[in-house]
């Protein structure tokens, strides 16, 4: 019995030491090796032109030797991944399918295939540039993903799409002209960095997760920064947007998130005469309860914070609110303290006094009042804006309160701001 169990043993190191490097130079010989390949092997790919499909269903290593590059014709998905322990690297992945219901693909992640590596390639088609679902642990690094800016928004695929999938590692990587750089579904327990996203409709992009992490991320000319919609449990921080349309951050029935450290700048609807919520918001919290949002920078916005819908019960401290048109647009009928432990935020309009030179104002600061409600609520009305009979009203207000008091009120307003991280701001490549 124990000859039979070290015999199985060194069988087994036999197998094991058989795997090797491979080097392929057409399609054909490709995908033969593809088929014949042992666990643990490392196939190379010679430079030239790969056309037509391929399908991975063992643990390999997948890599080139210089400029090689996998056409998939405009049909289907390039590289199809149907094992665990696959790496990818070096390779140029182009001309896939745009067939979102067959989940068309630079490379397709199947579900189960864990601990996969997908690194320092260069993707470029109409579909999905890197899409898995339902597995565990893969990393996603140095690549650059482009997709087809000739599409509307809606109709590209995703740069990276991950559906129910546990512990992502994304960092590093160039997303451009696809729909959303990163888009997140279902899954927990990732983590989302370095990345940089332009011309795209979102750069991150939460559906439903929970316990991810976002940070030292980068979002240019897009429609929005970072979106966390139905989600929980979500820390992001220490990012960067500027350049957007309709929001930086998104909030929409979100709980237990906290958005801390991001700095949010020029979120301008270029439209002349924008509808009422189509202004570019910095921060726009929907619906969403319970999270806590501190340390921001919102500069330089159509508005600087909306909140709409029942986002009431959030803390929101220590952040810098500095020449956006408008600083808060809240149409609610509660009163709203945003302080917390004697600090509230930095707000570039406030025109108070600090008598025992603490940092901290002597009056409290009301970024919007009842009339500027009103003109929210009737913006036909928004001719009489600049009115005596307005400016009469606003100067009654502030002497006696008109109805139950509502808005938003800091008791604490800061005088003195600093960036809310240092490395550079606004930098595109």
């Amino acid at each position: 019995m124990i000859r039979i169990c070290i015999l199985a043993v060194v069988l087994g190191f036999s197998g094991l030491s058989q795997a090797g490097s491979i080097k392929v130079f057409d399609a054909n010989s490709l995908r033969l090796e593809l088929e014949n390949a042992k666990p643990g092997d490392h196939i190379i790919l010679s430079p030239g032109l790969y056309e037509g499909r391929f399908d991975i269903d063992r643990s390999l290593s997948l890599s080139s030797r210089g400029d090689s590059i996998i056409d998939a014709q405009g049909e289907g998905s390039a590289i199809t991944i149907h094992a665990s322990g696959v790496e990818i690297s070096g390779l140029t992945i182009r001309h896939w399918g745009n067939d979102h219901y067959e989940r068309d693909s630079g490379i397709l992640v199947i579900q189960g295939s864990d601990d996969v590596s997908i690194n320092n390639n260069w993707l470029s088609g109409d579909g999905f540039g890197i899409r898995a679902e339902a597995l565990n642990r893969i990393k996603i690094n140095d690549n650059i993903i482009t997709g087809n800016a000739s599409l509307f928004k809606l109709d590209r695929g995703d740069g990276i799409h991950l559906d129910h999938v546990i512990g992502a590692e994304v960092w590093s990587n160039a997303i451009s002209q696809v729909r959303d750089g990163v888009y997140i579904e279902s899954g927990s327990h990732s983590k989302v960095f370095s990345n940089r996203f332009f011309d795209q409709q979102y750069g991150i992009h939460y559906m439903y997760s929970s316990m991810d992490e976002a940070f030292g991320n980068q979002s240019y000319r897009v429609d929005g920064g970072y979106a966390l919609m139905s989600s929980k449990q979500i820390h992001l921080h220490s990012n960067q947007v500027w350049d957007a349309v309709d929001f930086g951050i998104l909030l929409n029935m979100t709980q237990d998130s906290v958005v801390e450290g991001n700095r949010v700048e020029q979120i301008h609807n270029p439209a002349e005469n924008p509808i009422q919520g189509k202004e570019g918001k910095g921060i726009f919290i929907y619906g969403a309860r319970d999270n806590r949002v501190v340390g921001n920078r919102f500069a330089h916005c159509d508005i600087g914070f909306y909140m709409a819908m029942g986002g009431e019960g959030n803390l929101v401290y220590e952040n810098q609110f500095f020449d956006n048109f408008s600083q808060v647009k809240y149409v609610g009928d509660k009163l709203l303290e945003w302080s917390k432990d004697g600090r509230g935020n930095y707000w570039s309009g406030y025109l108070g006094w600090d008598h025992n030179s603490d940092g901290i104002g002597n009056s409290s600061y009301r970024p919007n009042d009842n009339i500027d409600r009103l003109f929210w609520l009737y913006p036909e009305a928004n001719f009489l804006m600049g009115s005596p009979i307005v400016m009469v009203l606003r100067w009654v207000q502030r002497q006696f309160e008109i109805g139950e008091p509502s808005g938003i009120i800091d008791s604490y307003p800061l005088l003195n701001f600093s960036p809310p991280f240092d490395f550079e701001f606004g930098v595109s490549h």
